[in-house]
């Protein structure tokens, strides 16, 4: 295996993700081969696009300013043709920023984290609510536990909840709005799983469910999907093996369900991270571990709860490995991101319809490294974030890059 590859995923699992050791090293027990085919087609997905040379941009390099943000890890969003996102450090405390961007690559940063009582280091995306931003941080806080806060487009911050360090604290899931009420995960810290919480635009809040008990999930790190009213997320950890995570269903008022455990038979897929996403009433979603190569999977599931791994990713191929992002619905073809692998082993953009997956970008040297977010279509082009940079051969610069593709 490729040490310098393997020490900087167990140093992500560890850092970004907040897993043991041993989970952490569990992502790289798996061996090379060549990319399989799909072992199923997923339904209502359009045809593969024809693929020519695509158009792929920086648009804007972190950390070329004072202040600026470095690092990013959520997903962007689009607010009526801006893109909004967050950025886990840098700012003028280094406790990361808020920033808005034109298409075209025009910063701004609205909000620099990390005052004392403030939050600190953002992980996750914001939430538009009727022009109004709203998020979470993974620390900082009146106890370092995390905060949800509100910012407006024009900067100014509000914090409307502080975590406690240990407990229900910890978030690292964007919040999603269910008739005007907003509903979120935390992650955990130490022996505490982390839980599901709702809480209102002024700051009222309530503990839904704590994970944990018996084959319970546990510490959740991607938002939750509405369906119809009932929330579907995943655990990173946890479930029925209590190491390989869970999909789950929980009801506005609380009624919890575990819907599937991870890791259950070798070729299953492991710690999933990322969002689900709904294409006609059956769930996708990415695992960054497991599947017969142990470098994560593609799957679907059912509202009801029956699994299939579509895609398991290779280690050492020319397809990508280790996603960690969530997938996106453009127009019946999903897209996704993976943190390694591709030509370059700098990580990838691919596409996945009812037939085939495809690489639509290798990531090279000086176009970023760790793609680990998922991707925003404005205008048929779609755009994304790198966590960290490249400069020369494989020197890296932690800064990171918010990128622009039009396949």
């Amino acid at each position: 295996m490729n040490q310098p590859v393997a020490h900087t995923v167990i140093t992500t699992a560890l850092l970004r993700y907040g897993l043991s050791l041993g989970a952490a090293t569990a992502l790289l027990t798996g061996c090379g081969g060549s990319q399989l085919p799909l072992s199923a087609s997923p339904q209502g997905l359009a045809p593969q696009p024809s693929l020519g040379r695509q158009a792929f941009h920086i648009i804007h390099p972190f950390g070329r300013s004072a202040n600026d943000g470095a690092n990013p890890a959520g997903d962007l969003i689009d607010v009526k043709g801006t893109l909004y996102g967050t950025t886990t450090k840098g700012g003028y405390y280094n406790g990361g920023t808020a920033f808005s961007l034109t298409t075209t690559g025009e910063e701004k940063v609205l909000y620099s984290f990390g005052t004392p009582n403030d939050g600190f280091a953002p992980v996750a995306s914001l939430l538009n609510v009727n022009g109004t931003l709203y998020g979470t941080t993974s620390a900082g806080g009146t106890d370092n536990g995390g905060t949800v806060f509100k910012i407006t487009p024009s900067g100014t911050e509000t914090v409307l909840h502080s975590f406690t360090y240990l407990g229900n604290g910890n978030p690292h899931a964007a919040l999603i709005n269910v008739g005007g009420t907003l509903y979120g995960t935390t992650a955990g810290r130490g022996d505490w799983c982390g839980g599901v919480f709702s809480i209102t635009t002024t700051g009222k809040f309530k503990i839904l469910h704590t994970f944990g008990k018996g084959s319970d999930g546990c510490s959740p790190q991607a938002p939750m999907l509405n369906v119809n009213g009932t929330l579907y997320g995943t655990t990173s950890a946890g479930g029925d093996e209590e190491t390989g995570g869970t999909v789950f269903s929980i009801s506005t008022t609380g009624k919890y369900k575990k819907l599937h455990s991870f890791g259950t038979n070798p070729s299953d897929g492991a710690y999933p991270v990322a969002a689900l996403i709904n294409v006609r009433g059956t769930l996708y979603g990415t695992t960054r571990a497991a599947g017969k190569l142990n470098a994560g999977t593609i799957f679907s599931i059912t509202t009801s709860g029956a699994e299939n791994v579509i895609l398991p990713f290779d280690v050492y191929g020319s397809g990508g490995s280790y996603p960690i992002a969530g997938l996106r619905n453009v127009k019946g073809v999903l897209y996704g991101t993976t943190q390694y692998g591709g030509t370059h082993n700098l990580g990838t953009v691919f596409s996945l319809t009812n037939s085939e997956e495809r690489v639509v970008h290798s990531f090279a040297q000086g176009e970023g490294v760790e793609p680990g977010s998922a991707l925003v279509a404005v205008s048929g082009t779609l755009y994304g974030t790198t966590y960290g940079q490249t400069v020369g051969n494989h020197i890296r610069r932690s800064f990171g890059n918010v990128y622009s593709l039009t396949p």
